[in-house]
């Protein structure tokens, strides 16, 4: 920007010139708003402190759950410009769970579709903190709370609403997956060949599931390794009494029921599945059983039937 003299000398008796400390700060000009009213009246601005009064309002209290948390008006804005009704939002820096937040709001506002995948690290808070007091000792833990809340709130709000569109019914559940190692102790190739590390080595791969590890570890790590997304749809049947997982449309079964029997194994294979997997202690060193099942499944058209 060039001015001339007497301009600029104009421009410092009014104090709108600006100098630093010293002679290595470049002179700025002050600007007031008022010069740009005509231009703010097409932007959007918004408040920097509208993400912290929006966790205020979903954690009640004098506690500061979050410093400095995106405010969803802001990441609506930045959806706007990008995103359709059943797109799936990915931030690998959740944080509060603003952007959670956003997606479920966004979906309320338009009947939406979209979905989120979340990403934070299990960072601790100060354990003499208020979070800490609340039950929340780690960042994933607010992101967590967070969305139950935003959830809950919104479906407060749908209670005592006419439904007049149910097929519109936005889905609000959420998963949680924890980064871990196998729920299987794989065998070890490198252990020693002598009998008894031997011996040790068969006994973990007839019981090869971690300790502490329930149903659903298991579920999950077995449809990611057959290809299937842990976002898919999971059905639970009943099978000769027993619980059957149901993925890929049904086309791949997964029981991890211990022992296995012959009425369930059928039960399975009258389903015409494509692919099925059981956990190999179902058959409880019962070899008649596994080919029995092996023939069963066959018959029946399962083009894989593997054991975990």
């Amino acid at each position: 920007m060039v001015i001339g003299e007497a301009t600029f000398r104009e421009m410092e008796k009014s104090g709108v010139i600006l100098y630093g400390d010293d002679e290595h700060r470049i002179v700025k000009i002050k600007k007031y708003v008022a010069e740009y009213e005509d231009a703010l009246r097409s932007v959007i601005v918004l408040d920097g402190r509208l993400g912290s009064y929006e966790l205020k309002r979903l954690f009640p209290g004098d506690c500061v759950v979050f410093t400095n948390p995106k405010p969803s008006d802001l990441i609506e804005m930045l959806l706007s410009f990008v995103s359709e009704p059943g797109d799936l939002v990915l931030d690998f820096f959740a944080g509060s769970g603003s952007t959670a937040h956003t997606v479920l709001s966004l979906n309320e506002k338009d009947d939406g579709r979209r979905s989120f995948v979340l990403v934070q690290l299990p960072e601790a808070v100060e354990t003499d903190t208020c979070v800490a007091k609340l039950g929340l000792h780690t960042i994933a833990e607010i992101t967590k709370e967070r969305v139950r809340r935003v959830i809950k709130k919104l479906n407060d709000e749908d209670t005592g609403k006419l439904d007049l569109n149910a097929a519109a019914k936005q889905d609000r559940g959420f998963r949680v997956f924890k980064l871990a190692e196998s729920n299987f102790t794989p065998w070890d190739a490198d252990a020693p060949l002598d009998a008894g590390a031997l011996a040790k080595q068969l006994q973990l791969h007839v019981a090869h599931v971690r300790d502490g590890r329930t149903p659903s570890d298991l579920l999950y790590e077995i449809l990611l390794k057959s290809g299937i997304p842990i976002s898919g749809q999971v059905d639970t049947l009943s099978l000769a009494g027993k619980p059957v997982h149901a993925a890929d449309g049904g086309q791949f079964l997964i029981c991890l029921e211990t022992p296995l029997t012959l009425d369930l194994i059928r039960a399975m294979a009258g389903r015409k599945p494509e692919r099925v997997v059981c956990l190999d202690a179902g058959f409880a060193d019962n070899d008649q059983l596994k080919a029995n099942a092996v023939q069963i499944f066959r018959a029946a058209g399962v083009t894989s039937f593997k054991t975990v």
